[in-house]
C-alpha cells in the first residue's frame, strides 16, 4: 500500500455461445385452440360443452320466466280490485324479472369463462 495506482487490467472478451436451435412445443393455449379452429372431434366437444350449459341457463331462465307470467292470470283473478292486479303487475313482476335477466347474465359469463379457463388449461376455481 505505497499509494501508487493499481495497475489498468482490460476486461475480458465477451464471447457469444450459441448452440442448436431449440423446438419450442406448442403452448397448452395453442394446442386446445387449434383443436377448435381444426374442428376436431375434441375441438367439438369443447364447442358443444359450452353450447350446452348455455342452453341450460337459458332453458332454466325460460322456465323460471314462463312460471312467473303464467302465474300472473291466477294472480290476476284471485284479487278482485283492479288497483291490486295493477299493483302486482307493476311492482311485484317487474323485479322478479330483473332478477332473472341478472341471473342469465352472470350464468351465461360464467360458462363464457369456464369455457375459456378449459381452453387455457386452467382447472376452474
Amino acid at each position: 500500500m505505497t499509494g501508487e495506482p493499481a495497475p489498468h487490467r482490460s476486461a475480458p472478451r465477451r464471447e457469444v455461445v450459441t448452440g442448436e436451435p431449440r423446438r419450442v412445443r406448442p403452448s397448452a393455449r395453442y394446442r386446445a385452440q387449434a383443436e377448435i379452429d381444426d374442428q376436431t372431434a375434441l375441438g367439438d366437444a369443447y364447442v358443444r360443452s359450452l353450447m350446452r350449459g348455455q342452453l341450460r341457463a337459458a332453458l332454466a331462465a325460460f322456465g323460471t320466466l314462463a312460471l312467473v307470467v303464467g302465474t300472473l292470470p291466477l294472480a290476476f283473478s284471485a284479487l278482485s280490485d283492479a288497483t291490486a292486479s295493477w299493483v302486482v303487475l307493476g311492482f311485484a313482476a317487474y323485479p322478479l324479472l330483473t332478477l332473472l335477466a341478472w341471473w342469465y347474465v352472470r350464468r351465461a359469463e360464467r360458462n363464457e369463462r369456464d369455457f375459456a379457463r378449459l381452453v387455457r388449461d386452467r382447472p376452474p376455481t
